[in-house]
Protein backbone atom coordinates (compact mmCIF):
# COMPACT_ATOMS: atom_id res chain seq x y z
CA UNK A 1 0.00 0.00 0.00
CA UNK A 2 1.87 3.70 -0.94
CA UNK A 3 1.63 6.30 1.55
CA UNK A 4 -0.36 9.08 0.93
CA UNK A 5 1.06 12.02 -0.55
CA UNK A 6 0.86 15.03 1.82
CA UNK A 7 2.02 18.74 0.83
CA UNK A 8 0.35 21.33 -1.49
CA UNK A 9 -2.27 20.08 -4.30
CA UNK A 10 -1.94 21.82 -7.57
CA UNK A 11 -4.95 23.68 -7.29
CA UNK A 12 -3.43 25.29 -4.29
CA UNK A 13 0.11 26.06 -5.66
CA UNK A 14 -1.66 27.66 -8.91
CA UNK A 15 -3.70 29.78 -6.31
CA UNK A 16 -0.34 30.98 -4.48
CA UNK A 17 2.08 31.54 -8.14
CA UNK A 18 -1.53 33.64 -8.79
CA UNK A 19 -0.66 35.87 -6.23
CA UNK A 20 3.31 37.17 -8.11
CA UNK A 21 1.86 36.10 -11.92
CA UNK A 22 -1.05 37.60 -13.47
CA UNK A 23 -2.06 34.81 -16.31
CA UNK A 24 -0.09 32.03 -17.77
CA UNK A 25 -2.93 29.42 -16.18
CA UNK A 26 -1.12 26.66 -18.90
CA UNK A 27 2.28 27.61 -17.25
CA UNK A 28 1.64 27.60 -14.40
CA UNK A 29 -0.86 24.02 -14.33
CA UNK A 30 2.32 22.45 -15.69
CA UNK A 31 4.64 23.57 -12.64
CA UNK A 32 2.20 22.35 -10.56
CA UNK A 33 1.71 18.69 -11.83
CA UNK A 34 5.24 18.51 -12.41
CA UNK A 35 5.47 19.04 -8.76
CA UNK A 36 2.98 17.38 -7.54
CA UNK A 37 3.91 14.12 -9.33
CA UNK A 38 7.49 14.38 -8.01
CA UNK A 39 5.94 14.35 -4.52
CA UNK A 40 3.70 11.20 -6.14
CA UNK A 41 6.83 9.57 -7.67
CA UNK A 42 8.84 9.82 -3.90
CA UNK A 43 6.39 7.87 -2.32
CA UNK A 44 6.40 5.30 -4.38
CA UNK A 45 8.80 2.04 -3.46
CA UNK A 46 12.34 2.00 -4.68
CA UNK A 47 11.72 -0.32 -6.94
CA UNK A 48 8.79 1.57 -8.88
CA UNK A 49 10.42 4.93 -8.28
CA UNK A 50 13.12 3.88 -10.66
CA UNK A 51 11.22 3.18 -13.25
CA UNK A 52 9.19 6.68 -13.34
CA UNK A 53 11.35 9.60 -15.05
CA UNK A 54 11.01 13.17 -14.40
CA UNK A 55 8.50 14.95 -16.64
CA UNK A 56 10.65 17.96 -17.80
CA UNK A 57 8.99 21.61 -18.66
CA UNK A 58 10.05 23.60 -21.71
CA UNK A 59 8.28 26.87 -21.71
CA UNK A 60 7.94 28.62 -24.55
CA UNK A 61 7.38 32.48 -25.27
CA UNK A 62 8.72 35.72 -25.42
CA UNK A 63 10.63 37.44 -22.95
CA UNK A 64 9.25 39.09 -20.44
CA UNK A 65 5.89 37.08 -20.37
CA UNK A 66 6.92 35.67 -16.58
CA UNK A 67 8.82 31.75 -17.68
CA UNK A 68 11.73 32.78 -14.93
CA UNK A 69 8.97 33.88 -12.52
CA UNK A 70 7.23 31.06 -12.16
CA UNK A 71 9.90 28.91 -11.63
CA UNK A 72 10.91 30.92 -8.90
CA UNK A 73 7.76 31.72 -7.26
CA UNK A 74 6.89 28.04 -7.36
CA UNK A 75 10.79 27.29 -5.66
CA UNK A 76 10.06 29.89 -3.10
CA UNK A 77 6.39 28.57 -2.31
CA UNK A 78 7.59 24.86 -1.76
CA UNK A 79 11.11 26.56 -0.21
CA UNK A 80 13.21 24.31 -2.48
CA UNK A 81 16.83 24.79 -3.78
CA UNK A 82 16.81 26.86 -6.87
CA UNK A 83 19.17 27.82 -9.71
CA UNK A 84 18.80 29.63 -12.39
CA UNK A 85 21.38 29.55 -15.51
CA UNK A 86 21.85 30.76 -19.12
CA UNK A 87 22.42 28.16 -21.09
CA UNK A 88 24.76 30.31 -23.23
CA UNK A 89 27.24 30.24 -20.94
CA UNK A 90 28.08 26.62 -20.64
CA UNK A 91 30.50 24.94 -22.94
CA UNK A 92 30.89 21.29 -24.14
CA UNK A 93 33.31 18.28 -22.52
CA UNK A 94 36.95 19.48 -23.81
CA UNK A 95 36.58 23.38 -23.95
CA UNK A 96 37.40 25.75 -21.18
CA UNK A 97 34.96 27.17 -19.56
CA UNK A 98 32.20 25.86 -17.58
CA UNK A 99 30.77 22.31 -17.79
CA UNK A 100 26.97 21.77 -17.76
CA UNK A 101 27.45 19.59 -14.57
CA UNK A 102 28.31 22.65 -12.63
CA UNK A 103 24.62 24.04 -12.58
CA UNK A 104 23.98 20.75 -10.37
CA UNK A 105 27.20 21.45 -7.90
CA UNK A 106 25.35 25.33 -7.82
CA UNK A 107 22.09 23.99 -6.95
CA UNK A 108 23.78 21.49 -3.86
CA UNK A 109 25.27 24.86 -2.61
CA UNK A 110 22.21 26.38 -2.45
CA UNK A 111 20.49 23.58 -1.26
CA UNK A 112 23.28 23.29 1.66
CA UNK A 113 22.96 27.18 2.47
CA UNK A 114 18.91 26.69 3.04
CA UNK A 115 19.83 23.82 5.45
CA UNK A 116 22.12 25.86 7.26
CA UNK A 117 19.88 28.71 7.17
CA UNK A 118 17.48 26.63 9.05
CA UNK A 119 19.49 25.22 11.41
CA UNK A 120 20.74 28.49 12.50
CA UNK A 121 17.69 29.73 13.29
CA UNK A 122 17.08 26.03 14.87
CA UNK A 123 19.61 27.03 17.35
CA UNK A 124 19.44 31.08 17.48
CA UNK A 125 18.16 31.22 21.05
CA UNK A 126 20.27 28.71 22.58
CA UNK A 127 23.49 30.53 20.82
CA UNK A 128 22.09 33.86 21.97
CA UNK A 129 22.14 32.38 25.89
CA UNK A 130 25.62 31.52 25.47
CA UNK A 131 26.65 34.83 23.64
CA UNK A 132 25.44 36.58 26.56
CA UNK A 133 27.28 34.76 29.42
CA UNK A 134 30.41 35.05 27.31
CA UNK A 135 29.55 39.04 27.48
CA UNK A 136 28.78 39.33 30.72
CA UNK A 137 32.13 37.72 31.90
CA UNK A 138 34.06 39.95 29.38
CA UNK A 139 32.28 42.84 30.97
CA UNK A 140 32.91 41.52 34.42
CA UNK A 141 36.74 40.63 34.00
CA UNK A 142 36.79 44.23 32.45
CA UNK A 143 35.29 45.89 35.79
CA UNK A 144 32.21 46.98 34.31
CA UNK A 145 29.94 46.37 37.32
CA UNK A 146 26.26 47.29 37.83
CA UNK A 147 24.19 47.69 40.45
CA UNK A 148 22.09 44.48 40.54
CA UNK A 149 24.89 42.23 39.25
CA UNK A 150 24.91 40.00 36.76
CA UNK A 151 21.32 40.54 36.01
CA UNK A 152 21.46 44.12 35.60
CA UNK A 153 24.36 43.01 33.01
CA UNK A 154 22.23 40.89 31.32
CA UNK A 155 19.17 43.64 30.95
CA UNK A 156 21.64 46.61 29.94
CA UNK A 157 22.63 43.78 26.87
CA UNK A 158 19.98 43.04 26.01
CA UNK A 159 18.80 46.76 25.77
CA UNK A 160 22.53 47.96 24.02
CA UNK A 161 23.50 50.43 25.93
CA UNK A 162 26.59 48.59 26.61
CA UNK A 163 26.81 48.06 22.90
CA UNK A 164 29.48 51.21 22.80
CA UNK A 165 31.62 49.35 25.63
CA UNK A 166 34.88 47.89 25.14
CA UNK A 167 35.82 43.62 26.09
CA UNK A 168 38.08 41.60 25.44
CA UNK A 169 37.65 38.28 23.97
CA UNK A 170 39.42 35.48 22.35
CA UNK A 171 38.63 34.94 18.65
CA UNK A 172 40.03 32.49 15.90
CA UNK A 173 43.27 33.97 14.26
CA UNK A 174 42.32 34.41 10.52
CA UNK A 175 44.79 32.04 8.06
CA UNK A 176 46.96 33.72 6.17
CA UNK A 177 44.99 33.24 2.54
CA UNK A 178 46.96 30.84 0.28
CA UNK A 179 47.10 30.67 -3.30
CA UNK A 180 44.58 27.81 -4.48
CA UNK A 181 46.12 25.86 -7.23
CA UNK A 182 42.78 23.96 -8.05
CA UNK A 183 39.75 25.64 -9.80
CA UNK A 184 36.82 25.35 -8.00
CA UNK A 185 34.74 23.05 -10.94
CA UNK A 186 38.38 20.77 -10.55
CA UNK A 187 37.87 19.87 -6.74
CA UNK A 188 34.48 19.93 -7.25
CA UNK A 189 35.26 16.81 -9.73
CA UNK A 190 37.70 15.37 -7.71
CA UNK A 191 35.33 15.27 -4.48
CA UNK A 192 37.39 17.70 -2.74
CA UNK A 193 36.34 20.20 -0.10
CA UNK A 194 38.81 21.96 1.46
CA UNK A 195 36.96 23.37 4.13
CA UNK A 196 36.58 19.67 5.66
CA UNK A 197 39.88 18.87 4.37
CA UNK A 198 41.20 21.42 7.47
CA UNK A 199 38.58 21.65 9.80
CA UNK A 200 40.47 19.23 11.98
CA UNK A 201 43.21 21.14 12.18
CA UNK A 202 43.32 23.36 15.48
CA UNK A 203 43.05 27.04 14.86
CA UNK A 204 45.07 29.58 16.95
CA UNK A 205 42.99 32.00 19.03
CA UNK A 206 44.44 35.72 20.25
CA UNK A 207 42.77 37.88 22.30
CA UNK A 208 41.31 40.55 20.67
CA UNK A 209 39.78 44.46 22.05
CA UNK A 210 36.59 45.40 20.87
CA UNK A 211 33.43 47.16 21.06
CA UNK A 212 30.61 45.08 22.38
CA UNK A 213 28.39 45.20 19.26
CA UNK A 214 31.28 43.81 17.56
CA UNK A 215 32.10 41.44 19.75
CA UNK A 216 28.50 40.09 19.62
CA UNK A 217 28.82 39.74 15.76
CA UNK A 218 31.69 37.72 15.95
CA UNK A 219 30.69 35.34 19.01
CA UNK A 220 26.99 34.56 17.46
CA UNK A 221 28.71 33.37 14.33
CA UNK A 222 31.64 30.98 16.03
CA UNK A 223 28.75 30.08 18.73
CA UNK A 224 26.41 29.04 16.11
CA UNK A 225 28.66 27.08 13.93
CA UNK A 226 29.70 24.91 17.44
CA UNK A 227 26.60 24.26 17.36
CA UNK A 228 26.43 23.11 14.09
CA UNK A 229 26.80 19.75 12.69
CA UNK A 230 27.71 20.52 9.49
CA UNK A 231 27.86 16.75 8.23
CA UNK A 232 24.33 16.38 8.96
CA UNK A 233 24.13 19.60 7.13
CA UNK A 234 25.81 18.74 4.24
CA UNK A 235 23.83 15.55 3.71
CA UNK A 236 20.62 17.02 4.30
CA UNK A 237 21.66 19.33 1.92
CA UNK A 238 22.40 16.74 -0.91
CA UNK A 239 19.43 15.20 0.09
CA UNK A 240 17.50 18.64 -0.58
CA UNK A 241 19.12 19.20 -3.99
CA UNK A 242 18.81 15.50 -5.30
CA UNK A 243 15.32 14.96 -4.50
CA UNK A 244 13.69 18.23 -4.27
CA UNK A 245 15.86 20.55 -6.40
CA UNK A 246 14.67 22.99 -9.38
CA UNK A 247 17.09 24.16 -12.33
CA UNK A 248 15.76 27.02 -14.51
CA UNK A 249 17.77 26.61 -17.65
CA UNK A 250 16.89 29.74 -19.67
CA UNK A 251 17.94 30.83 -23.00
CA UNK A 252 17.54 27.42 -24.27
CA UNK A 253 16.50 28.26 -27.83
CA UNK A 254 20.46 29.69 -28.40
CA UNK A 255 21.75 26.13 -28.31
CA UNK A 256 18.89 25.37 -31.24
CA UNK A 257 20.50 28.21 -33.72
CA UNK A 258 23.85 25.29 -33.74
CA UNK A 259 24.04 24.16 -37.16
CA UNK A 260 22.65 27.32 -38.51
CA UNK A 261 25.40 29.90 -37.24
CA UNK A 262 27.64 27.63 -36.74
CA UNK A 263 30.40 26.30 -39.51
CA UNK A 264 31.57 29.91 -39.76
CA UNK A 265 34.55 29.35 -37.97
CA UNK A 266 36.48 28.33 -34.16
CA UNK A 267 34.01 28.09 -31.83
CA UNK A 268 32.17 25.83 -29.28
CA UNK A 269 29.82 23.64 -30.61
CA UNK A 270 26.32 24.59 -29.22
CA UNK A 271 25.04 20.92 -30.17
CA UNK A 272 28.03 20.20 -28.49
CA UNK A 273 26.54 21.76 -25.07
CA UNK A 274 22.83 19.83 -25.87
CA UNK A 275 24.74 16.74 -25.72
CA UNK A 276 26.06 17.26 -22.51
CA UNK A 277 22.52 17.87 -21.17
CA UNK A 278 20.86 14.67 -22.25
CA UNK A 279 22.57 12.56 -19.09
CA UNK A 280 21.36 15.56 -16.41
CA UNK A 281 17.87 15.45 -17.64
CA UNK A 282 17.83 11.71 -18.35
CA UNK A 283 18.82 11.41 -14.77
CA UNK A 284 23.09 10.79 -13.88
CA UNK A 285 25.52 10.85 -11.00
CA UNK A 286 27.67 14.00 -10.85
CA UNK A 287 30.45 14.37 -8.39
CA UNK A 288 30.56 17.40 -5.95
CA UNK A 289 33.20 18.13 -3.05
CA UNK A 290 30.40 16.60 -0.92
CA UNK A 291 29.50 13.62 -2.40
CA UNK A 292 27.41 12.19 -5.70
CA UNK A 293 24.15 13.75 -6.40
CA UNK A 294 21.65 11.95 -8.70
CA UNK A 295 19.69 13.97 -11.12
CA UNK A 296 16.60 12.52 -11.97
CA UNK A 297 14.98 13.90 -8.84
CA UNK A 298 15.92 17.13 -9.86
CA UNK A 299 12.49 19.10 -12.07
CA UNK A 300 14.36 20.65 -14.82
CA UNK A 301 12.96 23.83 -16.44
CA UNK A 302 13.90 25.01 -19.51
CA UNK A 303 12.61 28.25 -21.20
CA UNK A 304 13.32 30.14 -24.39
CA UNK A 305 11.80 32.79 -26.57
CA UNK A 306 11.96 30.62 -30.24
CA UNK A 307 11.80 33.63 -31.82
CA UNK A 308 14.52 32.82 -34.31
CA UNK A 309 14.84 29.13 -34.08
CA UNK A 310 11.81 26.28 -33.48
CA UNK A 311 11.60 23.62 -30.61
CA UNK A 312 11.96 21.17 -33.06
CA UNK A 313 15.14 23.03 -34.19
CA UNK A 314 16.70 21.34 -30.61
CA UNK A 315 18.42 17.40 -31.13
CA UNK A 316 15.51 15.10 -31.32
CA UNK A 317 17.21 13.43 -28.10
CA UNK A 318 16.55 16.53 -25.84
CA UNK A 319 13.47 17.39 -27.13
CA UNK A 320 12.43 13.90 -25.79
CA UNK A 321 14.04 14.64 -22.82
CA UNK A 322 11.80 18.00 -22.14
CA UNK A 323 8.32 16.23 -22.56
CA UNK A 324 5.84 18.54 -21.26
CA UNK A 325 5.85 22.08 -23.43
CA UNK A 326 4.08 24.62 -22.58
CA UNK A 327 3.49 28.09 -24.61
CA UNK A 328 3.21 31.36 -22.75
CA UNK A 329 1.12 34.32 -23.93
CA UNK A 330 2.64 37.38 -24.91
CA UNK A 331 1.16 40.15 -22.43
CA UNK A 332 -2.32 42.29 -23.64
CA UNK A 333 -2.72 45.86 -22.15
CA UNK A 334 -4.79 44.60 -19.88
CA UNK A 335 -2.25 42.27 -18.70
CA UNK A 336 -0.06 45.11 -17.85
CA UNK A 337 -3.22 47.14 -15.99
CA UNK A 338 -3.32 43.75 -14.07
CA UNK A 339 0.25 43.31 -13.65
CA UNK A 340 0.73 47.07 -11.92
CA UNK A 341 -1.88 46.66 -9.35
CA UNK A 342 -3.08 43.01 -8.44
CA UNK A 343 0.13 41.12 -7.55
CA UNK A 344 1.26 41.27 -4.00
CA UNK A 345 4.37 42.73 -5.02
CA UNK A 346 2.99 44.72 -8.23
CA UNK A 347 5.77 47.76 -8.93
CA UNK A 348 3.14 50.39 -7.69
CA UNK A 349 2.84 49.14 -4.12
CA UNK A 350 6.34 48.66 -4.08
CA UNK A 351 7.09 52.53 -4.73
CA UNK A 352 4.35 53.11 -1.87
CA UNK A 353 6.31 51.52 0.42
CA UNK A 354 9.57 52.50 -0.67
CA UNK A 355 8.21 56.17 -0.69
CA UNK A 356 6.84 55.38 3.02
CA UNK A 357 9.95 55.02 4.68
CA UNK A 358 10.38 58.95 3.90
CA UNK A 359 6.64 59.39 5.49
CA UNK A 360 5.76 60.05 1.93
CA UNK A 361 2.17 58.83 0.88
CA UNK A 362 1.96 58.03 -2.70
CA UNK A 363 -1.35 57.04 -4.32
CA UNK A 364 -1.88 55.99 -7.93
CA UNK A 365 -5.07 56.56 -9.52
CA UNK A 366 -6.79 53.85 -11.30
CA UNK A 367 -7.08 55.96 -14.69
CA UNK A 368 -3.26 56.63 -14.07
CA UNK A 369 -2.33 52.79 -13.61
CA UNK A 370 -4.50 52.38 -16.98
CA UNK A 371 -2.37 55.38 -18.61
CA UNK A 372 0.92 53.61 -17.97
CA UNK A 373 -0.05 50.06 -19.13
CA UNK A 374 -1.37 51.52 -22.96
CA UNK A 375 2.55 53.26 -22.57
CA UNK A 376 4.22 50.60 -21.82
CA UNK A 377 1.93 48.24 -24.61
CA UNK A 378 2.81 51.28 -27.06
CA UNK A 379 5.80 51.32 -26.24
CA UNK A 380 6.43 47.54 -26.81
CA UNK A 381 4.92 47.48 -29.70
CA UNK A 382 7.35 50.46 -31.71
CA UNK A 383 10.19 49.44 -30.06
CA UNK A 384 11.54 46.15 -29.16
CA UNK A 385 9.15 44.06 -27.53
CA UNK A 386 10.63 43.30 -23.76
CA UNK A 387 7.74 42.38 -21.91
CA UNK A 388 6.43 43.74 -18.60
CA UNK A 389 9.71 45.08 -17.68
CA UNK A 390 8.43 47.72 -19.71
CA UNK A 391 6.69 48.31 -16.80
CA UNK A 392 9.73 49.07 -14.93
CA UNK A 393 11.33 51.47 -16.66
CA UNK A 394 7.74 53.32 -17.48
CA UNK A 395 7.09 53.35 -13.49
CA UNK A 396 10.37 54.73 -12.91
CA UNK A 397 10.41 57.09 -14.73
CA UNK A 398 6.67 58.06 -13.81
CA UNK A 399 7.98 58.13 -10.45
CA UNK A 400 11.06 59.77 -10.68
CA UNK A 401 10.81 63.68 -9.60
CA UNK A 402 8.68 62.74 -6.79
CA UNK A 403 11.55 59.68 -5.20
CA UNK A 404 13.71 62.98 -5.85
CA UNK A 405 12.10 65.38 -4.07
CA UNK A 406 10.42 62.96 -1.43
CA UNK A 407 13.28 64.03 1.05
CA UNK A 408 12.19 67.31 1.61
CA UNK A 409 8.29 66.98 1.25
CA UNK A 410 7.94 64.17 4.08
CA UNK A 411 4.57 64.43 5.71
CA UNK A 412 3.16 65.06 2.40
CA UNK A 413 0.87 62.68 -0.26
CA UNK A 414 1.69 62.59 -3.94
CA UNK A 415 -0.90 61.86 -6.12
CA UNK A 416 -0.28 60.24 -9.27
CA UNK A 417 -3.17 60.67 -11.94
CA UNK A 418 -3.26 59.98 -16.25
CA UNK A 419 -2.56 63.79 -16.43
CA UNK A 420 0.68 63.33 -14.74
CA UNK A 421 1.24 60.19 -16.22
CA UNK A 422 0.93 61.58 -19.80
CA UNK A 423 3.14 65.05 -19.00
CA UNK A 424 5.78 62.46 -17.60
CA UNK A 425 6.38 60.68 -20.35
CA UNK A 426 5.32 62.57 -23.34
CA UNK A 427 8.53 63.71 -24.64
CA UNK A 428 9.77 59.82 -24.28
CA UNK A 429 6.48 58.47 -25.89
CA UNK A 430 6.28 61.30 -28.75
CA UNK A 431 10.13 60.66 -29.90
CA UNK A 432 10.62 57.37 -30.54
CA UNK A 433 14.17 57.99 -31.65
CA UNK A 434 15.35 59.07 -28.07
CA UNK A 435 12.95 56.22 -26.26
CA UNK A 436 15.21 53.73 -28.26
CA UNK A 437 17.64 54.75 -25.84
CA UNK A 438 15.72 56.03 -22.78
CA UNK A 439 13.08 53.06 -22.92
Amino acid sequence: MVKCVEGLTPRQVVEQLSWYIVGQHEAKRAVAIALRNRMRRAALPEEQRREIRQANILMIGPTGVGKTEIARRLAQITASPFVKVEATKYTEVGYVGRDVESMVRDLVEVAIDLVKHRETKRVEETAERMVEDQLVRALQDGAVQGEGGRDRLVGQLRAGELDDHYVEISVREQMNPQINVFSEAGMDQMGLDLSQLFSGMPQPRKPKRMTVARAREILREETVESLLNMEEVRAEGMRLAQEEGLIFVDEIDKLALAGRDEGQGPGVSRQGVQRDLLPLLEGTAVRTRYGTVFTDGILFVAAGAFSRAKPSDLMPELQGRLPVRVELDALSEDDFRRILAEPRDALTVQFRELLGTEDVQLEFTEDAIREMAHLACELNRSLEDIGARRLVTVVEKVCEQISFDAPERSGSTFQVDAAYVRERLASLASDLDVSRYIL
